[in-house]
């Protein structure tokens, strides 16, 4: 078993099995949202193909951001503070910056896709130690380049991975070595919009969601994620 971590998108390469990481905070999100009830998340890479999927499927909660923003007449933003508490709908059509597009990168190049953070870091670490086969991480990153917060992460799961490493996994976990403190360690990203300090205090809590999303198939073009 191998672990490879590709820190942005466009460095991602196949592999048995994907973990996708978006701390900040799609795959937070979608981990939360998955954990509260709501049945499915169907991850898009543009906004007009959230709204045609919503047509085509006749319900669903929209949520998403471009630059941190909640879309203009989406339902609600990509907090993953917005999907606690009971579900406001059985599927949430969702749409975001980095994050649903480094879901559908991994859907196109893993034979399987599992989403990871910090809030289901030991549930995520241990579905991959069971299938006993390559695993590439992929972090969504910011707008393409390299994000910290990603990489602390990926570094995490790394660690508890305890597989054979490449030279990006042993950077990633000297990464997250370097700051014991989950909280700490998102805090030291320099890059990224003021105002989301309440998000990245409640993404930095550490395997509090039992929950695996986990790609099931492709639906108009979206990976539909459901709880493994």
């Amino acid at each position: 078993m191998r672990a490879h971590v590709a820190f942005t998108p466009a460095e991602a390469e196949s592999a048995p099995v994907g973990i996708v990481v978006d701390v900040l905070r799609a795959t937070s999100t979608i981990a939360q949202a998955l954990a509260s009830g709501y049945e499915r998340v169907y991850s898009c890479g543009e906004i007009e193909e959230a709204r045609a999927l919503r047509n085509e499927l006749g319900e669903g909660l929209l949520g998403g951001e471009r630059d941190a923003v909640q879309i203009e007449g989406f339902d609600v933003g990509a907090s993953p503070r917005e999907f606690v508490g009971e579900p406001r709908a059985r599927t949430v059509i969702f749409s975001t910056t980095n994050g649903t597009r480094a879901i559908l990168q991994a859907a196109a190049l893993c034979e399987e896709v599992l989403l990871g953070s910090l809030l289901n870091l030991d549930a995520v670490a241990a579905a991959a130690r069971e299938r006993e086969q390559d695993v590439e991480i992929l972090c969504a990153g910011f707008q393409g380049t390299f994000a910290l917060d990603d990489a602390y992460c990926a570094g995490r799961i790394v660690e508890l991975l305890g597989s054979e490493e490449t030279d990006s996994s042993k950077a990633a976990e000297a990464i997250a070595r370097a700051w014991p403190d989950a909280h700490e360690g998102l805090l030291a990203r320099t890059y990224g919009p003021p105002g989301l300090e309440e998000d990245v205090a409640f993404c930095a809590q550490v395997s509090v969601l039992d929950v695996v999303p986990r790609l099931g198939r492709m639906v108009q073009g979206a990976a539909e994620i459901a709880s493994e």
